[in-house]
């Protein structure tokens, strides 16, 4: 008779949840393709924080009994213990994160723990786990941002004075400070945090109390659900909760801009590595050799986070086509977001470290930054805003330095090696002081508008930043 109940245990132990309704058992081969609990096992933490605050509330509500909870809460603790130890037995069998927890859950407490999904489904379960998921993650994420902000904020003050040329198609176009070349990289990564703030709102919704699709007869509390997991308010309507995953593409989205800010960066860094422009050196931790050209020096890490942003975008495309065709409510196409989703936030977050790493110890040089910005005229706006200040139009300006600028190229110098007398020959409006204006650094001061690269506007920026990194 013992043996008999031994074998009974061992057959029920393999039957799915849901296994009532079938007369036979899903093939191993639809086990792997449809099971999941190799990737959102990660969502263990937070499936563990919604069952105990639905087990909570499940107590508060009479719908089971305070003993019950007790002996859930136990049994929820030594399961995180044990995932945490790393001695928790997953099963593929048991198809996902929820099933491996609630059998394990019933193995250690019983009856209590067949109890605890009541007036659930994997449906608001989910929505609730992977929301919990992305909320944390937004907020590591945007600590890593900040991280960032603060050594460019500091390379930036120590660079100011230093000037290096400004491009556009990338030709040299005119000199700036690279203390406001770096604080330009500072608002893009201010404006990916605020659109992660305003994310996080849209994301911090709870759906658990939405059940398979349309609520449930038991009488919940949803509220108190929400207040005791951090939820700044509950999903309005049950099918809208389970099914819908705009939330996560909106994140995809706010991750996919970062990264093309990053991308943006990366290309810079790679440009000003390169021995035609000598910027700067990235430290050897940073870079890879030549496994042929012993003198290579390689910034693998910022072409890496170029094409890693090509995979980001990829992950929002794939959100984006996995929604679009979806009748409501709640369908298995859903159980393809989290690898996506998961992939963007660690590859979004080992980005941001490791460049905020790089920011703190790279080597920048000054004089190569100041010779390119000698190269290419880059002051030949300033020699027209200087004719045009004499009342000389802007258009006969332009055309003026121009010809100033054909004259010195064929010599083969820069204007500001051109003689007086030369520069008279264009216009007679030009006088002495035309050389302060010339040069490199009297270029840069007189753009002293706000916004502007001029040393005292780009010491004025970085005070305002530091204000919003570390008093906000």
């Amino acid at each position: 008779m013992k043996i008999l109940k031994k074998k009974k245990s061992l057959v029920r132990s393999t039957k799915k949840t849901w296994s009532g309704r079938f007369d036979e058992p899903v093939s191993k081969l639809v086990q792997r393709y449809t099971a999941s609990v190799e990737f959102d096992r990660r969502l263990a933490e937070y499936d563990i924080q919604g069952s105990f605050a639905h087990a909570q509330m499940l107590s508060a509500t009479g719908i089971i009994s305070a003993k019950d909870l007790v002996v859930i809460g136990k049994g929820l603790h030594q399961i995180q213990d044990e995932i945490q130890s790393g001695k928790f037995k997953w099963s593929l069998e048991l198809e996902d994160v929820h099933l491996n927890i609630e059998k394990r859950l019933i193995d250690l407490v019983g009856d209590a723990g067949k109890r605890l999904h009541t007036a659930r489904s994997r449906n608001d379960q989910i929505a609730t786990d992977v929301r919990l998921y992305l909320r944390a993650s937004i907020d590591n994420i945007i600590s890593l941002i900040k991280n960032m902000q603060k050594a460019i904020l500091e390379l930036a003050e120590k660079h100011v004075d230093t000037v290096m040329p400004g491009f556009t198609h990338m030709q040299v176009a005119q000199p700036v400070s690279f203390g406001h070349h770096l604080m330009a990289y500072f608002e893009m990564l201010k404006r990916d945090v605020e659109r992660l703030i305003d994310c996080r709102k849209r994301v911090n919704k709870l759906p658990l109390g939405a059940a398979a699709l349309a609520g449930t007869s038991y009488p919940i509390n949803r509220k108190m659900v929400a207040q005791k997991l951090g939820f700044e308010d509950i999903c309005k309507n049950s099918l809208d909760a389970v099914s819908d995953r705009d939330f996560a593409i909106e994140f995809c989205a706010c991750a996919a801009l970062t990264m093309t800010h990053l991308s943006r960066l990366s290309e810079e860094l790679i440009l000003w590595m390169s021995p035609s422009f000598g910027f700067i050196k990235l430290n050897d931790r940073f870079c890879t050799g030549s496994s042929i050209m012993p003198q290579k020096k390689n910034p693998d890490v910022p072409e890496l986070a170029r094409g890693k942003t090509g995979r980001i975008n990829g992950h929002l495309i794939s959100l984006l086509t996995l929604i679009k065709a979806q009748p409501l409510a709640y369908n298995k196409d859903n159980q393809e977001d989290k690898e996506a989703l998961f992939d963007t936030v660690d590859t979004l977050s080992e980005t941001l470290r490791i460049y905020a790493d790089i920011f703190n110890d790279i080597f920048i040089n000054k004089d190569a930054m100041r010779d390119a910005a000698k190269c290419g005229y880059s002051t030949a706006t300033d020699f027209a805003d200087y004719l045009t200040k004499r009342k000389l139009p802007f258009r006969d300006a332009h055309e003026v330095v121009a010809k100033a600028v054909r004259y010195a190229e064929k010599k083969g110098c820069d204007l500001s090696m051109l003689t007086l007398h030369e520069l008279q020959r264009f216009s007679p409006l030009v006088e002495q002081d035309i050389y302060s204006i010339l040069t490199l650094d009297g270029s840069i001061k007189s753009r002293n508008q706000t916004g502007g690269t001029a040393p005292s506007q780009v010491r004025k920026a970085i005070k305002q930043a530091k204000k919003y990194i570390y008093l906000k």
